[in-house]
């Protein structure tokens, strides 16, 4: 509080509105937090980087993963710590809605997802191709047929992941040009799991990422729709703030994203050929 004061005393502004009730920040003093934690994040970058030099190898990484990177995110993150035991990893794990909010907040370093967000600026680097199928229980009467149109999906109960979710946006998007799908309703649940398990009880039919299903495709237990158009293809990518110095434990992440990254990508075996994504 002293120190504000004596800051406002040399730009002439107010910096908190004071009353019974606490501080609120003026425009003044947004700006005053937001260069606040401009020092914070270069300071900690040094002191991060002088570790590095000092003890090669070394350094902490907080690492966001979005709902659905979690069936091969444990996987990369092991291999990348054999080769560089020396630095720390914290992953978590939440919707793209949440990791997207940890990036903007600085609360995590990188992120891993499929698409980049668009409302603040971010450097993106590309490791891996996503496809995005349609799934149904092997006893599911569309399952034995091939070259499906997407008007012939509409008879059907759709599974779908919540508004706001990547995969949802790419669903809408691919079934936007189909007469009466807006007005369809659908059964939304916010699980990869959930939904997996949902189409394997025959509750319906559902559009999702080709590696959340490597393990129930060999086991026979869901089966991957001929729809014309699909798979779809997006991408996987490793995501920082553009405006972050990259310390060397995220320059030495990146680089393995870029080597090795495909490679832990649950491989999903496929007729048929991948369709660029449209959105």
């Amino acid at each position: 509080l002293f120190r504000s004061k004596q800051l406002e005393e040399q730009l002439g502004l107010s910096l908190f509105d004071r009353s019974r009730n606490g501080m609120r920040p003026t425009v003044a003093g947004e700006a005053a937090l937001r260069a606040a934690r401009d020092v914070e994040l270069r300071l900690r970058s040094f002191f991060e980087e002088v570790e590095a030099i000092k003890e090669a190898g070394s350094g902490r990484l907080a690492v966001g993963a979005v709902s659905t990177a979690k069936y091969f995110a444990p996987q990369l993150i092991a291999a990348f710590r054999a080769k560089h035991p020396g630095i720390e990893i914290v992953l978590s794990v939440g919707n793209r809605f949440g990791i997207i909010d940890a990036l903007r907040q600085y609360d995590i370093d990188l992120a891993l997802m499929g698409r980049p967000p668009r409302d603040f600026g971010v450097r993106s680097l590309l490791f891996g191709d996503h496809p995005l199928v349609m799934i149904a229980a092997p006893t599911h009467p569309l399952s034995q047929r091939r070259s499906l149109a997407k008007e012939d999906l509409l008879p059907y109960q759709f599974i779908v992941r919540e508004a706001g979710s990547g995969t949802r946006s790419s669903l809408d998007i691919f079934m936007s040009d189909v007469s009466g799908w807006q007005e369809l309703r659908h059964t939304e649940m916010t699980s990869n799991e959930t939904i997996k398990q949902a189409v394997m009880a025959g509750m319906g039919i559902a559009f999702i990422s080709a590696h959340t299903i490597a393990m129930e495709l060999e086991l026979g237990r869901l089966k991957i729709l001929d729809v014309e158009g699909m798979p779809i293809r997006r991408q996987w990518y490793g995501v920082t703030r553009a405006d972050r110095e990259a310390n060397p434990a995220m320059r030495a992440f990146n680089d393995f994203l870029l080597a090795e990254g495909a490679r832990y990508l649950p491989f999903i075996p496929t007729i048929y050929p991948m369709q660029p994504d449209e959105g």
